[in-house]
């Protein structure tokens, strides 16, 4: 069988010619057309659009005639609700990559092995990611509301005053915090179970007979075999972060006093619901800069080191 060296070194009728007769041409021809179709429609132009729209001052109907040039992102740069989402946004990737994917990984490291009980208990702890992020806000708008939910309840039994955490510009955001850890701490848990059921039991089992001990074992072992899959998991984190909007509407809806919001949840309250369209479109903009830049400077710094 020839080497991937060799068959670069053919000709290129000859590879032509091998894939055709494989079928991997035939294959590419057949599907490639229909994800670039859906992947310009659904994602080029979209991008596009919102670059065009982002200089004009349009409320979305009829055709973008006032422009503006740059004054739309001149507001977003100024605007002090715009830093208190920025900030948000970048709490929460503090928050996932310090206390979630740590958290996680404690908790694949224990329910790792295959067996009836650990299946138990990933199920229970992945269940809150299966849960729809609307529903997830809802439950928790239920638990910490100060008249009729479970923190009623609690401050009711031990005779305290009623607590409206979401109503509390100090703690609306620490509660969002909390649900989102609770939300999404499963997913990063099956990444590295998934990661660790793959670490060489031969490794696990010399290391014990050279006498080390059960940390030593996570610490020099496992945590360095599963190294691919933690850059994966911050790098979801990350980006996750960036795109966290679902929980917190039904949750504070960006409240108090606009203390909550994300950048996603700015876009859409000072863009989409007051119908500046060009300013939300900036937004956009601004936010897939950052995307973009996060994603090519993670995967050429953190994913190649990771899989040296």
């Amino acid at each position: 069988m020839p080497s991937t060296t060799d068959s670069q070194r053919m000709p290129l009728a000859d590879r032509l010619r091998r894939g055709l007769s494989n079928g991997r041409i035939t294959s590419v021809l057949i599907l490639l057309p229909p994800a670039l179709i859906l992947f310009t429609l659904f994602v080029m132009l979209p991008l596009l659009e919102s670059g065009y729209y982002a200089f004009f001052d349009w409320n979305g109907y009829g055709e973008p005639t006032d422009y503006v040039g740059l004054e739309n992102f001149e507001r977003i740069v100024g605007h002090s609700v715009f830093h208190t989402a920025a900030a948000n946004t970048g709490k929460i990737i503090a928050v996932s990559l310090i206390v979630q994917m740590p958290f996680a990984l404690l908790l694949a490291l224990l329910i790792y092995r295959k067996t009836p009980t650990n299946a138990v208990f990933r199920l229970i702890f992945f269940l809150p990611y299966i849960l729809a992020e609307v529903a997830a806000g809802l439950i928790w708008s239920f638990v910490f509301d100060g008249n009729y939910g479970v923190t009623a309840s609690i401050a009711e039994a031990f005779g305290a005053e009623s607590l409206f955490i979401l109503a509390d510009r100090d703690w609306a955001f620490v509660a969002i915090l909390t649900v989102i850890l609770w939300k999404y701490f499963g997913f990063h848990m099956m990444i590295y179970i998934a990661a660790l059921q793959g670490v060489s039991n031969d490794q696990i089992e010399a290391a014990r007979i050279e006498g080390a001990t059960r940390l030593q074992v996570v610490r020099y072992v496992q945590i360095p075999a599963i190294k691919p899959a933690i850059a994966v998991s911050a790098f979801f984190a990350i980006i996750g972060a960036l795109q966290v909007f679902d929980v917190i509407i039904p949750l504070t809806n960006g409240g108090p006093s606009n203390t909550t919001h994300t950048i996603v949840t700015y876009l859409y309250t000072f863009g989409l619901t007051r119908l500046n369209i060009g300013f939300g479109s900036a937004v956009g903009v601004i936010l897939f800069a950052v995307a973009v830049t996060i994603a090519v400077f993670y995967q050429r710094v953190f994913m190649g080191r990771s899989e040296s």
